[in-house]
């Protein structure tokens, strides 16, 4: 027997590898499926199963390519109604690859369709789940993404996922590996840990929704409370994951169409793609392409691309580090963003040499920045609420990146104000959406609020009125 965790970091994704006897199932698979093809004729192994654990919101997964490409059949769980062939599996019913079976549990509440996947080793004992959205480490599954498909409320939902816990995970026992489709930093929950594999018995310890002693009530509370809105691209995602979506191969090739200054400005200027900057955040305020907009692929890049631009059929026109179109693609087309149509041939160091126009984001140190923080310079904090309420500037709003497009009004028109965020990736991101909207008047602070620490800066936990919430 051999489990793989094939773990996407800027995704918080788990897909997983399982074969036994020259068979393999492949488990909620990234939309670039070739390395799972390869990595069973390594093994000199065929496909036999891709299981899915629900339709994603978060990622388009890669099940209808390999199914094409190998034959192998899709496996859902109940109430599944994919607008492909799949099949839709019964409650409790076992698929064998090589000497193992896999045997499903149905666990809606995350999703109607949500399935968890339980492994039975070669002597029929239960050695790990898994659990897709079902059961996170530290966390569940949000129950309020499926609310209009099963025409229930979020309280409906989280009921049902209550159940599905009680009745088909905590029984299994303590030993039993949990495999979860996502780790720490996925929008999909709240409270996740930043590890990727854990023992049932060990979450039943850690995990606030497995407390033995915990009423429906109480858990309907916990599991909705603080619960952010969604990304925008989320349906859109499930809509693909649902009834298909184009061949990556084709998108790819679309997409790495190298063109000259002058051909790039051209098909900016005739389709009204949005042009984006992969670029790290320091070159791109040294120079860039005016009204670009900046998300590096050095963070979370897929998910902010999701949660800032916000049609998925948006014509996009890159400018990435040499050699990194091809990733850039991909990493774009795993959350649904299929409309590259080229890039910048030679990057801006082309650019600059055909003579073109090229703009810059004015960034200054803390240090530089800690005097001005007496005159009570307006500042605009971009990170997430709960990282503002912890800490943050005296006096300073809080424009979170996810609802900045909503925050617009507030920023000052005449006079210079101060953008910051953690680190300096999400400040960037801002700044650039800023400027590609005409406000040019902003300055950022480098490195964030971990250098506006080290320059001791005075910071306060206290909420302060001047904070914008969305």
């Amino acid at each position: 027997m051999k489990i793989e965790q094939i773990y996407t970091g800027c995704l918080a994704q788990g897909a997983y590898y399982v074969e036994s006897e020259g068979e393999v199932a492949i488990i909620d698979p990234l939309r670039e499926v070739k390395p799972y093809v390869k990595r069973a004729e390594e093994d000199g192994a065929q496909i036999k199963y891709i299981f899915e654990t629900h339709f994603h919101a978060d990622f388009v997964s890669g099940h209808v390519t390999l199914s094409k490409e190998t034959g192998a059949p899709i496996v859902y769980g109940p109430n599944a109604n994919p607008a492909f062939e799949a099949i839709i599996a019964e409650d409790g019913q076992e698929f064998t690859v090589g000497d193992l079976v896999i045997k499903v549990l149905h666990t809606p509440g995350h999703t109607m369709e949500s399935t968890t996947y339980l492994l039975k080793d070669k002597d029929g004992k239960d050695h790990a789940i898994f659990s897709g959205d079902t059961l996170f480490l530290g966390d569940v599954g949000r129950p309020d993404l499926a609310q209009k498909a099963a025409d229930m409320t979020q309280e409906e939902l989280a009921g049902i996922l209550f159940d599905s816990l009680r009745s088909k995970i905590m029984p299994l026992a303590n030993e039993v590996i949990v495999y979860p489709a996502h780790g720490a930093g996925s929008a999909c929950g709240k409270n996740m840990m930043k590890e990727t594999v854990d023992t049932l018995g060990n979450q039943k310890k850690m995990n606030y929704a497995l407390r033995a002693d915990m009423t429906m009530e109480e858990f309907i509370k916990e599991v909705t409370d603080g619960l952010l809105p969604p990304p925008l691209y989320f349906p859109l995602n499930v809509k693909m994951n649902k009834e298909g979506y184009e061949d990556i191969d084709d998108v790819l090739e679309r997409g790495t169409q190298a063109l000259t200054p002058d051909a790039f400005e051209t098909a900016a200027n005739e389709t009204g793609a949005v042009v984006l900057d992969v670029r790290h955040q320091d070159d791109f305020a040294k120079g860039h392409v005016p009204r670009s907009i900046f998300i590096g692929l050095g963070g979370s890049f897929a998910p902010w691309v999701g949660a800032l631009i916000a049609d998925v059929k948006q014509s996009i026109l890159l400018i990435t580090p040499e050699g990194k179109e091809e990733e850039t693609i991909t990493r774009l087309s795993r959350v649904g963003f299929d409309g590259t149509i080229g890039y910048l041939d030679g990057g801006l160091e082309a650019w600059e040499k055909a003579g073109k126009e090229v703009d810059t984001v004015k960034s200054i140190s803390a240090e530089t920045f800690k005097p001005l923080v007496a005159e009570k310079v307006p500042v605009f904090d971009v990170r997430k609420e709960t990282e503002f309420e912890a800490e943050h500037i005296m006096d300073a709003a809080l424009t979170p990146l996810d609802y900045l497009n909503d925050h617009l009004a507030e920023f000052p028109e005449g006079e210079t104000f101060y953008v910051h965020c953690a680190g300096g990736y999400r400040s960037m991101i801002a700044a650039s959406i800023l400027k590609s909207r005409g406000i040019h008047n902003l300055v950022d602070i480098a490195g964030g609020f971990k250098a506006i620490k080290e320059a001791g800066i005075p910071v306060t936990d206290f909420v302060c009125p001047t904070t914008i919430k969305k």
